[in-house]
């Protein structure tokens, strides 16, 4: 019973921490995707928790029935085609880019504070990247072990600090009277839904694998799940209650947090780092699964690959890349959400039989 709630626990953080990112952990998805809808915000982020369980559920499963290994194995069996070839084209470089942007991410977040050249911020992050990624998936278990509780504790702290000391800003009348500066947030929580749910298919596919066991993948994601509605609902309400000021910021949590002095903003700043860090042990992991899957190409020596295309690229720069890159991906990811549910159905006896164990 205890291994099984390690083993439970372990897909839960994975689950969050892949999702999470940069991006959220700093505040500016939750600000793009629900906040900008105001109150109805809040109703988008449990449909989108809703999305994760059913979408991660039937991905776990179908990956445990085939033994699937990567991404592009799921895409294989639900498209076998030139579009499941697209998909997974589309998803590598998508991967790529992610991990490029988070490599120069972290050169100009260290560069920005201790004065740093960046490419030495980058290195950093790609030798500790290295160090996890050589440990395969228990590696990848391990960063997410401790960056995602640091992460909730991080965010419960100041969202408890807000209750106790801005209790006048946390009332239902306070969070009500922002109006909403966008209407349709259905759209906008389905779009965010898919494009996690895609991203993440390369670390949920490998681990259901590791697992072998659907019922463990299921519970575990449910558990995720909870914990990654929680916080986005968090982070959504404080960054509600500072409105306009948060749409001025690039980070939007760091003013939230700065109410509370220097020492809770840098607290985050370390968990933002952190959460990029464990997105590019994410993504890398990810495209060197796949390829060790489609090329027949050594994990370890598909990550080193990676990772040499990744240091160049986040030097250099790809805006134009990244502008055509991204809508793509999220159209692909709705198109093969709505693939894998019809194959899942149809393939749904086999399946819930004896494979589900």
């Amino acid at each position: 019973m205890k291994k099984e709630l390690i083993k439970i626990f372990q897909v839960a953080v994975v689950f969050i921490g892949t999702i999470v990112g940069a991006g959220l952990a700093s505040g500016k998805e939750i600000t793009q995707f629900f906040t900008l809808f105001g109150i109805k915000s809040f109703i988008g982020i449990i449909l989108c928790g809703a999305f994760y369980i059913v979408m991660g559920s039937v991905i776990s499963k179908i990956s445990v029935k085939y033994s699937l290994n990567s991404y592009s194995d799921v895409m294989n069996i639900i498209s076998p085609n030139i579009f499941g070839k697209l998909t997974g084209v589309i998803t590598t470089l998508y991967l790529i880019s992610s991990a490029s942007i988070i490599l120069a991410g972290s050169g100009a977040l260290i560069n920005q504070f201790f004065g740093i050249p960046k490419i030495i911020g980058s290195l950093i992050m790609l030798a500790l990247a290295l160090f996890f990624l050589l440990r395969g998936t228990n590696g990848l278990i391990e960063v997410n072990s401790f960056i995602v509780p640091a992460l909730l504790i991080t965010i419960t702290t100041i969202t408890l600090f807000y209750f106790l000391f801005c209790s006048d800003m946390v009332t239902f009348d306070s969070i009500a009277s922002f109006p909403a500066k966008k209407g349709n947030i259905w759209i906008s929580t389905i779009l965010y839904a898919g494009y996690n749910v895609l991203s993440s298919s390369g670390v949920l596919v490998p681990l259901s694998s590791k697992m072998n066991n659907s019922k463990t993948m299921v519970r575990g994601i449910i558990l995720g799940t909870l914990g990654l509605t929680i916080l986005c609902t968090m982070i959504n309400l404080m960054l509600t209650i500072n409105q306009p000021y948060i749409y001025e910021y690039e980070i939007p949590l760091l003013f939230v947090a700065q109410r509370f002095g220097p020492i809770m903003q840098a607290l985050l700043l370390v968990i933002i780092w952190l959460e990029m860090f464990s997105t590019e042990v994410s993504d890398v992991y990810s495209i060197s699964k796949t390829l060790e899957q489609s090329f027949n190409i050594k994990f370890k020596h598909g990550i080193f690959i990676v990772l040499a295309l990744a240091l160049p690229i986040s030097q250099i720069g790809f805006t134009n890349l990244i502008t055509t890159l991204y809508p793509i991906f999220g159209v692909l990811s709705l198109i093969f959400i709505v693939q894998c549910i019809i194959f899942y159905f149809k393939d749904k006896n086999k399946c819930n039989s004896q494979n589900f164990k």
